[in-house]
């Protein structure tokens, strides 16, 4: 198996978690330990996730890290919509994070049915 720095999908998630700090930097102060802190984890573990699986070694192990990065990107389209909706984030910089975490979402999927079906 590649490492998790060769793959795609890894590399995509990193870019979302760097998108998620920049936009989540322009969170108010209050929102320091509530919204910001929330997207920034759910956002390092969709990566984090990706990297574990890949470690473990076994086609079994991966798939079930990419189902909890799925399930961690999942979590930040939710809290991305919910900083639209109490008007947090900006219209530009969360477009950014929603293609990079749409483009994720189904390299995963993809990545994990190929690994499933191995």
């Amino acid at each position: 198996m590649k490492s998790h720095k060769d793959l795609d999908v890894w590399k995509a998630a990193i870019g979302v978690a760097k998108e998620t700090y920049l936009l989540t930097g322009s969170f108010p102060k209050d929102e320091q330990f509530g919204m910001t802190l929330q997207m920034r984890r759910a956002s390092v573990s969709i990566a984090s996730n990706i990297a574990e699986g890949a470690a473990r070694g076994g086609e079994k192990e991966f798939s079930r890290f990419l189902r909890i990065a799925l399930g961690s990107a999942a979590e930040l389209e939710t809290q991305l919509e919910i900083a639209r909706e109490v008007d947090l984030a900006g219209s530009a910089a969360a477009a950014k994070v929603d293609e990079g975490l749409s483009r994720v979402r189904a390299m995963l999927i993809g990545l994990n049915r190929a690994v499933s079906t191995e």
